[in-house]
């Protein structure tokens, strides 16, 4: 499989004079004052307990917790499983060192550290992970909190097992999470390393087993089994997606998503617009009424929503023409990059084989620098952009220099569980069962 790269929103613009340039550099214009600063205290704790005390954070809360105890099921469009989509397959990934590093990492741990941070392979604390900056967990390894040599191990793990893209674009929304605290005067609450990380299973040639970050705007579990890898859910964002001082000045992320993103849309007939249009306003007007959410904006597959039903929206990829296919390959591209090459290609497979069943959808408008929502959507993949409102900057409406993207694997496969579930019933000498645990 080969996905064509092109730089269209060069070529545009010199043959035509079409900009497709996005300014995220007006975020300044939104920074709180001392009166509307959420910043709770100096320390991580002292603001996540005061934090706990605000009634919509107690009805955020009271809601995932619902939610996570449900049994995982996996995301779907009507409620049922599609079956059949996911295979044990060779699929090259970078398990032997990944087993190295790890297997590093847990000879620098302390007993109380291993044990904190350590857990069984079907153990319902996959689901357990939030992208917000309340440090609620008394579980695994925070690393700012741990020594700088057990955090460049968990980095390590992270960076053999990412892409050389996918881990830079890691770093990069810890660093922009850094540079938000250092806006904001809390850097203990919002920093490059203010995150958790968590161990499961025992790393393995043949078992599998996997790890797990999380914390403000990032979220990423990583599955491994024999040599292929799954790394869903994954959460990314920022606010803002862009420094403009400070060590990492002129970092930004997130632009190819939104480009891309951008073109695609505009690359469709007017008929072709109209079926992938859901709605023009991103916050009321003809919006549908629920389709927001106060925490979660417009995307549905944020955290805990590991059984949401979400039904197709948008044009389908059958309606696509060739240019067109291409565009939204090279878009997907942008974010199954995350993986090394060998799971991403077997990934991007999947992906081409349903990619008349795809279905692409649109929220907001289509101009330069106005918000938007988008979602791709098929039996194997589920991806959201989404604009956000300022949650600790103040602008109450959607702007572009507040973002946060999803990739989900719907109908079952999120965490792996559907992997792990068919090891164990094709592996007669295991005593246990999955039977869909996580």
């Amino acid at each position: 499989m080969k996905v064509v790269f092109c730089n269209v929103h060069y070529i545009l613009g010199k043959l035509f004079g079409v900009s497709l340039d996005m300014d995220h550099s007006d975020f300044r214009k939104f920074l709180p004052t001392p009166e509307t600063s959420k910043i709770n205290g100096e320390t991580a704790r002292q603001h996540a307990k005061k934090a706990l005390n605000r009634p919509r954070i107690i009805e955020i809360l009271d809601g995932w917790g619902e939610m996570y105890a449900a049994p995982y099921y996996g995301m779907t469009v009507d409620g049922e499983i599609v079956p059949g989509l996911f295979d044990l397959r060779p699929e090259s990934s970078p398990t032997e060192k990944a087993i190295i590093a790890t297997n590093y990492l847990i000879g620098l741990l302390t007993k109380d550290q291993l044990n904190s941070s350590s857990f069984d392979i079907f153990s319902k604390q996959w689901r357990n992970w939030q992208n917000t900056e309340i440090y609620l967990e008394n579980y695994g390894l925070r690393l700012a909190e741990v020594s700088m040599l057990v955090r460049d191990a968990i980095m390590e793990v992270m960076r053999v097992c990412l892409s050389q893209k996918g881990y830079k674009k890691t770093q990069n929304v810890m660093r922009l999470n850094g540079f938000l605290g250092e806006l904001l005067g809390g850097p203990d609450i919002f920093g490059e390393f203010t995150y958790i990380f968590n161990l499961f299973g025992t790393p393995s040639n043949t078992e599998p087993w996997g790890w797990q970050i999380f914390g403000h705007h990032l979220c990423l579990n990583c599955l491994i089994l024999g040599d292929q890898m799954t790394i869903t859910p994954t959460f990314m964002g920022g606010e803002p997606c862009h420094a403009d001082e400070g060590p990492h000045k002129g970092l930004s992320i997130f632009d190819d998503e939104e480009r891309f993103g951008l073109e695609l849309m505009r690359s469709f007939s007017k008929e072709q617009k109209t079926q992938a249009l859901v709605a023009r306003s991103m916050v009321n007007g003809d919006l549908p009424k629920g389709r927001r959410v106060p925490h979660d904006g417009l995307h549905l597959g944020g955290a805990y929503c590991d059984n949401r039903i979400v039904p197709y929206e948008g044009l389908m990829g059958i309606n696509f023409n060739n240019l067109q296919r291409d565009k939204l390959l090279n878009l997907i591209a942008e974010y199954l990059g995350t993986l090394p090459r060998g799971p991403f290609e077997a990934k991007m497979k999947d992906v081409e084989d349903h990619f008349k069943d795809t279905h692409f959808c649109w929220i907001g408008g289509q101009e330069d620098n106005q918000p938007f929502y988008y979602r791709i959507q098929s039996p194997v993949t589920l991806i959201e952009f989404d604009h956000h409102a300022g949650v600790f900057l103040d602008n109450s409406e959607p702007k572009n220099f507040h973002v946060h993207t999803l990739v989900r694997t719907p109908n079952g496969n999120d965490y792996g569980v559907d992997l792990i579930r068919q090891h164990y019933e094709r592996a007669p000498h295991h005593v246990k069962s999955h039977n869909n645990k996580v």
